[in-house]
């Protein structure tokens, strides 16, 4: 599975709604801000194995046309890291994580196109609410009923 990615690549995992981001680090190891994947918890910057970062979803390779830093400088920057419990889904997320230690930037393509359109965002924090709180309580708590 990781024979033939190359160190410091920026990889990209989709999800649901959204696409989870990290960095390979070598021997079958990517760094990533956990964020919330145990839920209402926010997880911090983790190094893991790239099979529980992909999951079942698999993955691809984020191309960037000129990395600011070597392989080697990437992957110390996404190590320095590690431990960081300091997420924001707005403002440093997984995205802007893996870009940071790419580019020398942290950036999110994906809030940048929810602060393009307010109400898509809006829509979809209520909706991931909605699920939220359907996952923690029972699905039938927050279904839609029929009005007669």
């Amino acid at each position: 599975m990781d024979s033939n990615l190359p160190l410091g690549a920026h990889l990209v995992t989709p999800r649901k709604w959204y696409s989870h981001h990290g960095v390979y680090v070598g021997n079958g190891r990517v760094v990533h801000y956990a964020g919330f994947s145990q839920r209402l918890r926010s997880g911090p910057v983790e190094e893991t194995s790239l099979e529980a970062f992909a999951k079942h979803f698999g993955f691809r390779v984020e191309p960037h046309a000129t990395p600011a830093f070597s392989p080697e400088e990437i992957v110390r920057r996404a190590k320095t890291r590690i431990g960081e419990n300091r997420y924001g889904v707005l403002s440093n997320n997984c995205e802007h994580f893996s870009h940071w230690c790419v580019c020398g930037r942290a950036r999110s393509s994906q809030v940048e196109a929810l602060m393009k359109h307010p109400a898509r965002a809006a829509r979809l924090v209520a909706g991931a609410l909605v699920r939220l709180a359907a996952s923690l309580f029972g699905k039938d708590t927050f279904a839609p009923t029929a009005h007669i």
